[in-house]
């Protein structure tokens, strides 16, 4: 599976986000951070889902190809 760098760069940031804010004792950074890590997480398994039915799809394809020679 091929999962691009936007959902995993959302996390990485949201968690640095997230460490900066408890560090800092700064609750709305925190609360970004946590907010940016759930946002790569869905991106993630969005990405993840339409790779899963792009392959579906050409899996059907393929099988197609093979009737219609029949």
């Amino acid at each position: 599976m091929k999962t691009t760098m936007s959902g995993k760069s959302d996390r990485a940031k949201g968690k640095f986000k997230e460490a900066a804010g408890a560090l800092t004792n700064d609750k709305r950074l925190e609360r970004e951070g946590k907010l940016d890590r759930a946002a790569g997480e869905i991106k993630e398994k969005t990405e993840q889902a339409v790779d899963k039915v792009k392959e579906k799809a050409r899996e059907i394809a393929d099988a197609m190809k093979y009737t219609d020679k029949d």
